[in-house]
């Protein structure tokens, strides 16, 4: 088939990437000048299935209410909301029910380590190398992190991910760098689980599609889908250039927060907001005081992750307010947790030093899974809504979205990601 990609972040590329090695023609559009530029630029980079959960919860409502006015807040509401974004938030705390968080919590776990197995095939058979870490270590500052953990290792004991809880002195072993000055409980450590550089992966799996015949076609803005014929895209090639019409047999649209406006004039209303996640990165100044790999600390849900010569710390799940603009506290809890456990990590002196402070919008789905596959529009297909999990889940949904517009079974239960759990 002839196909269109709407997309070039690691949703678009893993998919590209699936669909070109099946025989596929395929064309990916990007309104950026490079693959992988927004979401997946400088993310957190962890791959750890167990860890991969809706954030509608029960209790979550409850724990947004009181960060309101914390000033290291891992959640925040800003304001002002935009009408879609209250809408968002009515269907994502009517999603935090028991019975709903736990479908969709096995939803994510079966296509999160389905994901894992095909990233390390893809690595091993196209020996792509690139910044990545074994191991990752969640920890716990006080006997009360440890009780908050306990109901997420029962999922991780039932989906069977092989991990160990330590104590202070085990922690340090397996991360001799950890400031030897901030006292803690201990920490689970997850050895199977890994972080990596996302968009390193993404331009490495960009290349390896283009080695098969896929073509990137960048600064390329993409109307909205039309009702007549939804698989003839108008097409804009640079800031002066003029529309043309591109037709093809199928189109996949993997392009974000841009997918809603999209699919509207097709009738599928996606409820996407963007949920908001801060990083910054930098040299490593001695090796010997970085982390070996990924750890996030339990009590602000930062993450710090070892990428090469460099260090990222990540973190903050914040909806509404100007997307435009960096919160400093949200900055500042960042260095805050770099400085609690790694003071000697990174080159942070100056602004010459080479750090980088993103912001980036993952957009989620009010109640946590993607949504993959066919539309029930004729042409039209789906990889999107995958949140703070896009890295995480891209390589497991971009080959069950292969395999369907193939019409073969996926290798994964699809089971509640497909456009069937919506209600338009």
């Amino acid at each position: 088939m002839k196909i269109a990609i709407v997309g070039a972040g690691i949703i678009g590329v893993t998919t590209a990437y699936e669909l070109a090695a099946d025989g596929h023609e395929v064309t990916v559009f990007e309104r950026h000048g490079a693959a992988a530029l927004e979401t997946s630029f400088a993310n957190a980079g962890v791959v750890a299935p167990g860890y991969v959960t809706p954030w509608a919860a029960p209790g979550m409502p409850a724990k947004v209410m009181r960060h309101l006015f914390s000033r290291h807040a891992p959640v925040r509401v800003c304001w002002p909301l935009a009408a879609h974004e209250l809408r968002w938030m009515m269907r994502w705390r009517s999603a935090c029910d028991l019975e709903t968080y736990m479908a969709n919590r096995a939803r994510l776990q079966r296509l999160a380590f389905y994901s894992r197995a095909r990233l390390h095939r893809l690595v091993e058979e196209l020996q792509l190398e690139y910044d990545r870490s074994q191991g990752y270590m969640v920890l716990l500052r006080t006997e009360k992190d440890r009780k908050l953990v306990q109901p997420g290792l029962q999922v991780l004991r039932e989906a069977g991910v092989k991990f160990a809880e330590i104590d202070a002195a085990q922690a340090r072993l397996v991360e001799p760098a950890l400031n030897p000055d901030t006292g803690f409980l201990g920490a689970v450590h997850l050895p199977e689980d890994e972080v990596g550089n996302c968009r390193q992966f993404a331009l490495l799996l960009k290349g390896q599609a283009q080695d098969l015949g896929a073509r990137f076609e960048f600064n390329c803005a993409v109307a909205p889908l039309s009702a007549a014929d939804p698989t003839e895209l108008n097409v804009t090639a640079g800031k002066d250039g003029a529309p043309t019409r591109r037709r093809f047999d199928a189109v996949v649209v993997c392009s974000g927060m841009a997918s809603a406006a999209l699919l509207r004039p097709v009738g599928l209303r996606i409820p996407l907001a963007a949920v908001h996640g801060y990083s910054i990165s930098a040299p490593i100044r001695e090796p010997l005081n970085a982390p070996r790999s990924g750890l996030m600390d339990e009590r602000y849900k930062v993450s710090i992750s070892r990428l090469g010569s460099r260090v990222r710390v990540a973190g903050s799940a914040e909806i509404g307010g100007d997307p435009h603009a960096r919160r400093p506290a949200a900055i500042q809890t960042l260095y805050k947790v770099l400085h609690d456990w790694f003071p000697g990590a990174a080159q942070l002196a100056n602004t010459g030093s080479g750090v980088q402070e993103w912001k980036g919008a993952r957009a989620m789905l009010p109640d946590g899974p993607p949504l993959l596959g066919a539309t029930g529009v004729p042409g039209v297909w789906i990889n999107i809504g995958h949140g703070s999990s896009g890295w995480a889940l891209s390589c497991g949904s971009a080959r069950a979205v292969a395999d369907l517009m193939g019409r073969k079974p996926a290798a994964v239960d699809l089971e509640g990601l497909g456009v069937e759990r919506l209600e338009f």
